[in-house]
């Protein structure tokens, strides 16, 4: 099993190699997050848009009829994650996933910041002009504090949870503030400005089951040009920077406890592991956790199938039995 003590050494030695194998690439021009071509073979949907107040425009997937299941993807991924299991549940489930300003199709205005605030406040802004109700709220990476923001701002629109290799409270362990140290400080930044390093690192060790060229292409696409990729580094500085953030996150959870809750947990994380699982079991009682043996951090893309299994199980046996 990966153990996040090594991680600190290996994201500045793996951050390191990207910066340095990749300064060959040719500098960015254009200010704007680039458009880029969706593979629509692997990603045969039909993509939605809604601009917020602020300018963003958010992209989004909806598919499927029936209760509604809202994804939120994390650092630094967008919707693209949730391809499987949008295709595996749209046929017993509203299926919704956005992107966060700044990450995959979505359009982040000027003077945005790329913090988890303003990404927890696009995501509020979304819900309620979509007037998302009866939600399952499914969280993993970042997706955790952020959705669990908006679940504390809107309690009444959200009745169950699907949890999975998250947290929501500020940094505890050692290893998650070297990390936000090296991945947030110069190195990550460096990385990620000459060669989308904080994207590779990420796709190379989340997952137990390698992605393929073509998948591969879709995650680094919507950062193609290094003036895009401000997003990607600023998520890991946040592991420290958003600490009233998280502590506001973490304080409003016990409101939230009496909801069901389903736990599913890639075993093979090299970030989120034990503590945190443990953690989100004593604060959701009326849990069910499902440990998923072969999956790393992204769960999407290692156990779709059995994640989504899961789901269709507990949700018909617990939320509304």
């Amino acid at each position: 099993m990966k153990t996040f003590i090594m991680i600190p050494l290996l994201s500045f030695v793996i951050v390191g190699f990207f910066g340095i194998a990749g300064c060959s690439s040719a500098p960015a021009t254009s200010q704007n997050i680039p458009k880029f071509e969706v593979d629509t073979e692997r990603f045969p949907y039909t993509p939605h848009y809604i601009e917020l107040e602020n300018g963003a425009s958010v992209h989004y997937l909806d598919e499927g009829e029936g209760p509604i299941l809202l994804l939120l993807h994390g650092n630094p991924t967008w919707s693209f994650l949730y391809r499987h299991l949008v295709e595996e549940l749209k046929n017993d489930f509203r299926v919704i996933a956005p992107d966060y300003p700044g990450f995959g199709l979505s359009m982040a205005p000027s003077g945005y910041g790329y913090t988890a605030a303003e990404h927890a406040a696009a995501m509020m802004e979304f819900v309620e002009r979509l007037d998302l109700r009866g939600m399952t709220l499914m969280v993993q990476d970042w997706g955790g504090p952020i959705g669990f923001a908006v679940a504390e701002r809107y309690p009444e629109r959200v009745d169950a949870f699907v949890i999975g290799n998250t947290w929501a409270w500020p940094l505890e362990r050692t290893g998650h503030k070297v990390f936000s140290t090296l991945m947030g400080g110069w190195p990550g930044q460096f990385a990620a400005w000459c060669c989308n390093g904080i994207v590779h690192f990420f796709m190379s060790q989340g997952v137990e089951q390698e992605v393929d060229d073509a998948e591969f292409a879709m995650y680094t696409a919507p950062f193609a040009d290094s003036a895009s990729r401000s997003p990607t580094h600023i998520f890991p500085a946040q592991l420290w920077d958003a600490d009233a953030f998280l502590q506001s996150v973490h304080d409003g959870l016990s409101e939230l406890s009496d909801r069901p809750a389903l736990i599913v947990w890639g075993i093979e994380d090299f970030a989120f592991q034990e503590p945190e699982r443990t953690r989100f079991e004593a604060l959701f009682p009326d849990h069910r956790t499902v440990l998923l043996e072969n999956a790393g951090h992204f769960i999407q893309e290692d156990a779709p199938q059995e994640i989504a299994s899961a789901i269709r199980s507990w949700y018909r046996n617990r939320v509304y039995p």
